[in-house]
Order: C-alpha cells, then sequence, then structure tokens
C-alpha cells in the first residue's frame, strides 16, 4: 500500500497521533482505481485506445463539450489549443498574472508573445476590467486570443470576458486546470458547465495528482466545432493525418482504384507525441466516476475552513467569492495580512510544516519570473502583486477530515499569535 493511500485510510485521531504529514494536495486512489489499472495492463493497449476513447466520451458528457481530446499533460492542451487556433509568430496572447507558467510558456512555445493582465487582489481572477486595461497596455490596442484562468477552481466572469474578447477579434482558451466540475450561473438563469465553451473556443483540464481527478499526468482538451476537434487530434499526435479527406499528395495516398492506402499517412504541419496512454485513462475513467464525491467532499472542507476562518479577519481572509460560480474548489487559499502579523510568509510555513501541515504558494506573479522579465520588461500590476503578498494555500483534499481542518487552523492561528 503506498504511503499516500495508507495515510489517507487513517481516522484523523490517529493521523495526530502518528504525526502523518497533511500535504496540501494529494490524490485518492482507491481499491478500484487500482484494479481499473490493472485491468488496462492485461489488454491489448498500453498507449491511446479504446479506453482513452473510453474517458474522452465520459468527460465530453461531465463537462457539457462536444467532444473531448485526452492528452498527456495540462500543459500539452494548451499548447495543442494554442496551435489548433493558428496562434503562433506575429500573433498576441493575453494572460493573467496568477496562474501556473504553461499558462504563458504554452502559447509563447507555439510562437506567441504574450500580454500580462492584472487580476483581481481578492480573489486572484482576471475581471474582464483587467482584460480591457491589457488591451490597453498595447501600442497596436489590440490582441489575438486571451486565455483566462479558472483561479483555485472558481469560473472567472466568462461573459464579461467574452463580451470584450469577441468585440476584439480575440480567440478564447480557458484554462480550467482548477476547475473540473464548476458551474457558472450565468444571465437570465443559464447554466454552463466550464468546459462546455459557452463563451469560448476551447477549455483545457489537467489531471495531475493534485487535481480533483487524478490519472498521474494527463491533460484534455474540450471543443464544439469539428474543424477545431480535428486540429486537435492531429495536433496531439505529430501533427500527422491518416484522414483520407485531407489528404494532398493523392498520387502517393490512393490506388488505381481510388482508395486510400492502408499504410499511408500524411505531415501537413510537424507536432510532437503529446498522446496519452490507456493505463492512464483507466485511472481518469474509474476517477472521474467519482467526481461529484470528490467535488463534495471539498466543497465541505471548504465551508469548514471558511467557519473556522471567520474570526480571524481580517487578518486571515478566504479568497472572495463570486456567487455567480457554483465552485468545484481545487485549492484552498487564504489571504494574511503578514505585515500586522508580524510575521514573515516563509517563517510561517516552515513553522507549519514542522507542525506536520504543508502549505503552498500559488502563484508567483508569471510577469515576475526572469525570463519575461527579461523579454518584456516591467509591468504595474497592482492586483496581482497585492494577492501574491498575500496568499497562502492550506491543505485541501478529499482524503482529509473535518477535523484536519481543525488541525490546520489552530496551527495557522498559533503561528499568527491570533
Amino acid at each position: 500500500m503506498s504511503a499516500s493511500r495508507n495515510a489517507a485510510a487513517l481516522p484523523s485521531s490517529a493521523k495526530e497521533e502518528t504525526g502523518a504529514f497533511l500535504p496540501y494536495g494529494r490524490q485518492l486512489i482507491e481499491e478500484d482505481d487500482i484494479a481499473a489499472v490493472a485491468e488496462a495492463l492485461r489488454g491489448d493497449y498500453l498507449t491511446t485506445g479504446p479506453i482513452s476513447e473510453c474517458f474522452e466520451r465520459t468527460l465530453a458528457r461531465i463537462v457539457g463539450a462536444r467532444e473531448t481530446v485526452a492528452c498527456s499533460s495540462g500543459t500539452a492542451a494548451l499548447y495543442i489549443a494554442a496551435r489548433a487556433l493558428g496562434l503562433g509568430r506575429g500573433h498576441t496572447v493575453i494572460v493573467p498574472a496568477i496562474t501556473f507558467l504553461a499558462t504563458a510558456s504554452a502559447p509563447h512555445l507555439a510562437g506567441a508573445e504574450i500580454v500580462f493582465a492584472d487580476v483581481d487582489p481578492e480573489s486572484g481572477l482576471m475581471r474582464p476590467s483587467d482584460l480591457e486595461a491589457a488591451v490597453k497596455y498595447m501600442p497596436s490596442g489590440r490582441a489575438d486570443a486571451v486565455f483566462p484562468v479558472h483561479f483555485a477552481g472558481q469560473s472567472c466572469d466568462m461573459e464579461g470576458i467574452a463580451q470584450i474578447a469577441r468585440g476584439c477579434g480575440m480567440k478564447i482558451v480557458e484554462d480550467s486546470a482548477h476547475a473540473l466540475g464548476t458551474v457558472w450561473a450565468g444571465a437570465e438563469g443559464a447554466i454552463y458547465p466550464v468546459g462546455a465553451n459557452a463563451h469560448s473556443d476551447l477549455t483545457i483540464f489537467s489531471f495531475h495528482p493534485v487535481k480533483t481527478v487524478a490519472m498521474g499526468e494527463g491533460g484534455a482538451v474540450s471543443a464544439n466545432d469539428l474543424e477545431l476537434i480535428r486540429r486537435v487530434r492531429r495536433i496531439r499526435n505529430h501533427g500527422l493525418t491518416r484522414d483520407a479527406s485531407e489528404f494532398v499528395a493523392h498520387a502517393a495516398a490512393f490506388d488505381s482504384e481510388g482508395a486510400p492506402n492502408p499504410w499511408y499517412y500524411e505531415l501537413q504541419s510537424p507536432g510532437f507525441n503529446f498522446r496519452i496512454s490507456d493505463i492512464n485513462c483507466a485511472l481518469g475513467v474509474s476517477q472521474l466516476n467519482k467526481l461529484q464525491r470528490f467535488i463534495n467532499a471539498r466543497r465541505v472542507l471548504t465551508a469548514r475552513y471558511d467557519e473556522a476562518l471567520a474570526p480571524l479577519a481580517p487578518l486571515v481572509r478566504p479568497l472572495a467569492r463570486d456567487p455567480r460560480s457554483l465552485t468545484a474548489w481545487h485549492i484552498y487559499a487564504v489571504r494574511i495580512d503578514f505585515a500586522a502579523a508580524k510575521r514573515e510568509r516563509s517563517r510561517l510555513m516552515r513553522a507549519m510544516a514542522a507542525d506536520g501541515i504543508g502549505t503552498q504558494v500559488h502563484y508567483i506573479p508569471v510577469h515576475r519570473q526572469p525570463y519575461y522579465a527579461a523579454r518584456y520588461g516591467k509591468q504595474n500590476l497592482p492586483g496581482a502583486e497585492a494577492y501574491y503578498a498575500s496568499t497562502l494555500t492550506l491543505p485541501l483534499h478529499p482524503s482529509m477530515s473535518e477535523s484536519d481542518v481543525g488541525r490546520v487552523v489552530a496551527s495557522l492561528k498559533r503561528h499568527l499569535n491570533a
């Protein structure tokens, strides 16, 4: 039995007695997950095969998209999305400053230049006004695409963002690495699952172990447009196609009777291998079947944190909430007034680690990273800076109990002298 499964199986009292470390994020792998992977290993396919197709159909049904295409990681999904939309050299993509590096680096590696948008300092989310300001910041007054990020699981205001983006002719890719299962309650009672692409061209997901659904490594792109789906599938697999309707070298592609040669394929635009294996997808299908249980557990723990931390306000505050976002929480991030507490964040993190509690910072603003700072110069993004200066991520995963939340809050209070 793995260490993580063993820790997850312990009741909270036993965890405290044994001093088991409580990380900020952790996968929950159960016996049926292991059985699903073992069955895949006994099958005929190890790489992309029928289980991968089952995973894609299941995910598409959950997120309300026409199709999803599974790939090797969330980063691969971002890169594939950028390529599928034709983003590359000579194009500009707007990305919020509070996100993981990949949201910016994937379209940049496809050839695009990046402009960073500010965020709401209370939620970490890019607002429509932040997108508008980023567009005005550009000398040309235009951009080719925007990659909004549904941070911590909470949805951006995609209706507002789309209104601005479409008015400027921008493509839209939703980075939903944090938000599988989140739903947006839009205008006039409309309900939009994140991933349905109601206000975007494509949406990407991640299935890294700390995400709501884990499959070791893995990602996916959801789409509704058939041509985009074809492009995404082609880019996932070296950029080659076996679809006879797409062949251009007809003499080589077809025999004397006009039938496609059975061995034939074409490369029309070179790419990488971003395929996913049936082994990963076997775990993914098993985990998707538990998605609602995992979401419910995270919501219960989030509510317990909110209640337990309320007496510490304004020293410690949860993220600002948008009531239109029916959130499937990925992380529980708080904002701490470290100056008022007279406590450095690094010292607090080390003190809590000594108590057996893992914390993290999501994220260092990407525009601060040496590569982007050297490339684009210093940017004034006060919302992102204020958010970063005050944020700390506390443990949140479905193997936790409510008493684990109490243990985390007690440690936080003690080390903040609150």
